[in-house]
């Protein structure tokens, strides 16, 4: 896998496995609490996780990280778990073909949040893709 397109096929499968996540947990929280689900979908990557981080040989001591590092992590587990109590409250109340596709608008946000903070430069076509992205997004999210 070449280290240019490497990370397109990991981005594939992230994509599939949040198809998933959606379809799964609109079934998954039937009967339950949003919140409670989020907590036990929570845990279960946290077991999943640590075991694989362990059995590749990736631990090393999370107490050697920079304060930066330890900042930063922090901020985007605190914007995970926001996003996933409220996709999960989201998924409770409505469908998921209608969930999703707003909840993809984060794809058009990045964009606009790594342009103005982290210096990166969509070039037009690109910028014409986000904007069909936004379009596709408000088009199925208030279909009628």
């Amino acid at each position: 896998m070449a280290t240019t397109t490497g990370w397109f096929y990991w981005a594939i499968l992230s994509a599939i496995f949040a198809a998933l996540t959606a379809i799964f947990a609109k079934i998954g929280i039937q009967g339950v609490d949003s919140d409670l689900a989020t907590l036990i979908r929570t845990a279960i990557i946290i077991v999943v996780l640590t075991v694989f981080v362990v059995a590749t040989g990736k631990w090393s001591d999370p107490f050697a990280l920079s304060t930066k590092t330890w900042l930063f992590l922090t901020l985007s587990g605190l914007a995970t778990g926001a996003s996933w109590v409220c996709y999960f409250r989201a998924l409770k109340l409505g469908e998921a073909s209608k969930v999703a596709p707003v909840d993809k608008l984060s794809l058009v946000l990045v964009a606009v949040f790594a342009f103005a903070f982290l210096g990166e430069r969509p070039s037009l076509r690109e910028w014409s893709g986000i904007a069909m992205v936004a379009g596709g997004v408000l088009l199925l999210a208030f279909k009628r």
